[in-house]
């Protein structure tokens, strides 16, 4: 699974004497005790301006640059969770040559590949950006949500490596964590994948699903920013419907949150993050 090839590259990273990890604030809420349990220490960049609704750029940068250099740096490859917040591709590619310039090892988190964009290809430019430019890095994808299959716990975890000696000594150290771990994966799930992804027409079909699925959150969010303005109108709802991906972070408190759900029985994270995917034309 995606949590799973987290969990195993960052016992890796502190099998071989990295200290810490970089993650965005704020970031999917697991990753903090995922990294913690695997020996690392979580450090916090700057990512989300909550008073603008929109990414904080200028912060991620300066913190970027603060980082000691040969940190390893988490990122969200698309469809930030929880803002749905990304960088624009000259963004992304500020971030390449910071990272190249301190010597950082970008992390890659791609769990909503197909639901930013709606092309699964294009959400994954950030990452063939960074391997364009020669970084040596690591990418773990989640299949759980753009293949339906997250009773499965499929993902999978990719390290570009120099040169096939390396990538070989990479992959015996990374049998050696799994191995007193999980020993061994699921097959079944990652067969369907494979056999997906291995035939053009239904690679085909995927992508245009994806972008099904895509439009109908857009609509969602198009719909939800649209009654909040009709019956909030004293707020700017405008970052409902700048936001990608599954998740909008609507910037509803915690007593908001708290109210919607013993009034109303309407549920989000109690950050303000509803979840887009659950939307529909009836309840939204």
């Amino acid at each position: 699974s995606g949590t799973g090839g987290l969990r195993v590259f960052g016992e890796l990273l502190a099998k071989f004497g990295y200290k810490h990890i970089y993650v965005p604030n704020p970031t999917w809420g697991n990753h903090i005790p995922i990294f913690t349990l695997s020996g690392l220490e979580v450090r916090k960049y700057r990512y989300y301006d909550t008073k603008t609704s929109s990414l904080d750029f200028d912060g991620l940068i300066a913190d970027l640059k603060s980082a000691p250099d040969g940190s390893v740096v988490l990122l969200h490859a698309c469809a930030h969770n929880p803002t749905g917040m990304d960088p624009t591709m000259e963004q992304w590619g500020h971030v390449s040559k910071l990272m190249t310039d301190k010597k950082l090892l970008p992390f890659f988190d791609c769990a909503y590949q197909g639901f930013a964009s709606g092309n699964a290809p294009s959400d994954a430019a950030a990452i063939r950006m960074f391997v364009e430019d020669g970084h040596h890095l690591a990418v773990v994808q989640s299949f759980s949500k753009n293949f339906g299959l997250y009773g499965d716990r499929v993902g999978a975890l990719s390290v570009v490596t120099g040169n096939e000696k390396e990538a070989q000594s990479v992959l015996s150290q990374l049998k050696i964590v799994i191995r007193p771990s999980y020993s061994n994966p699921p097959r079944y799930g990652s067969q369907i994948v494979s056999v997906i992804l291995s035939d053009p027409k239904m690679t085909t079909d995927f992508i245009d699903q994806c972008a099904a699925m895509a439009s109908r959150i857009g609509t969602m969010r198009h719909q939800l920013r649209e009654n909040l303005e009709t019956t909030a109108p004293d707020r700017s709802w405008s970052h409902i419907t700048r936001q990608i991906g599954m998740f909008a972070y609507s910037g509803l408190t915690k007593e908001d949150c708290e109210a919607l759900r013993d009034k109303h029985h309407i549920y989000c994270t109690l950050d303000g993050r509803i979840s887009m995917a659950g939307g529909t034309k009836g309840n939204v």
